[in-house]
């Protein structure tokens, strides 16, 4: 699926961000190879030759460098919840796309049932009309009714194929295949057990993930505060340079460096600043967070609890409407109910299925 591999290449890249800066803790070696020709008046032309080796390394810059890695290895971990988070949100859709084909299926079974109904109904009423004892209203009416019936049964094929689009989207499939969703709406009855919604919230992917951002820029500050400190590091470098190829005369050179900023118009105290303000406002997002996925958790198992619910009370409509019906048919057949009062339970009947 796109949305995994790119989840999957972000992972990667901050795992490569970490090893880049991990980098500064450990020599830094070079090497070079030098030729030029030069002459000044009244001189013979010189060739000049040298090569060398270059070292550095570092020995102490008030801990930057590895809170900076630490920093990375939270950015790591930040993009790998990332990753659960699109992950679930991938399966998610995966299963909300294979329910709907499987809605759309029974939408179809269900309309062509109630196609038949209206079918029969058209004919039932159009001998009635041709005895003389109904209406030319309420066969009108009830040639509107079968000819809706029609276009639900067209509609629902093509929502079918709408859903099929969609579920070979979430299978990560670039050309569209028809397909059969099999399997039934129960839901387990694990589902109405209340469960923990504060211990669901702590291992919530996005919460996590807003967890090793905040720990990233706790590290962060310490990086701001470790610009207070002088940086300290060792240098070497050992060659060859002559006027002649290859060059015989050797030089080396061992020494050390420290820096230290003495004044930069508050840049320090501005990035410290800065870090201190980026970690709170992170630990603020990790609580409204933690809050928000709390109460989105009690909602979804409350609507939950609610379709549960409702499925039951729509049973027992469609089953009280299927036996009105029953009786009103038979009853409108022989006269003993009027078409307006039967067509309303008729129209019940079709919107409780």
């Amino acid at each position: 699926h796109p949305d995994l591999v790119s989840a999957q290449m972000s992972v990667k890249s901050a795992q490569a961000d970490k090893t880049i800066t991990a980098s500064g803790l450990f020599p830094q070696v070079s090497t070079d190879l030098n030729t030029s020709r030069s002459k000044s008046s009244g001189s013979n032309t010189v060739n000049n030759y040298n090569y060398g080796v270059t070292g550095n390394q570092l020995i102490f810059d008030g801990f930057q460098t590895m809170n900076k890695v630490n920093a990375a290895a939270e950015n790591i971990k930040a993009s790998q919840e990332s990753y659960k988070f699109t992950s679930s949100q991938v399966r998610q859709r995966l299963r909300s796309a294979f329910v709907n084909l499987l809605t759309a299926q029974e939408a179809l079974n269900i309309r062509e049932e109630i196609f038949q109904r209206r079918r029969q109904n058209f004919e039932l009423v159009t001998l009635k009309y041709e005895g003389g004892v109904e209406n030319k209203g309420s066969l009108l009416t009830e040639q509107a009714n079968l000819r809706q019936a029609q276009y639900d049964i067209t509609t629902a094929k093509r929502d079918i194929e709408l859903a099929q689009r969609q579920l070979t989207k979430e299978l990560g499939r670039r050309q569209l295949t028809p397909m059969t969703a099999k399997g039934d709406f129960t839901v387990i009855d694990a589902a109405r057990e209340k469960p923990d919604f504060t211990a669901l919230a702590a291992s919530n992917p996005t919460l996590q993930q807003l967890t090793a951002q905040k720990n990233a820029a706790a590290f962060n500050v310490k990086t701001a505060k470790g610009e207070f400190f002088p940086s300290i590091t060792a240098q070497g470098n050992a060659g060859k340079s002559d006027i002649a190829w290859p060059p015989k005369d050797s030089e080396w050179s061992i020494g050390a460096a420290i820096s230290f900023p003495i004044f930069e118009g508050g840049k320090r105290f501005a990035d410290v600043s800065k870090a201190n303000s980026l970690l709170t406002k992170a630990e603020a997002d990790e609580r409204s967070n933690r809050d928000g996925i709390i109460e989105t958790l009690t909602d979804a198992w409350t609507s939950l609890q609610n379709a549960l619910d409702n499925v039951d009370v729509q049973y027992q409509f469609l089953t009280a409407t299927k036996e009105r019906a029953r009786i009103a048919e038979a009853q409108y057949s022989i006269g003993f109910v009027s078409f307006n009062d039967w067509i309303i339970i008729e129209n019940n009947l079709v919107s409780a299925k």
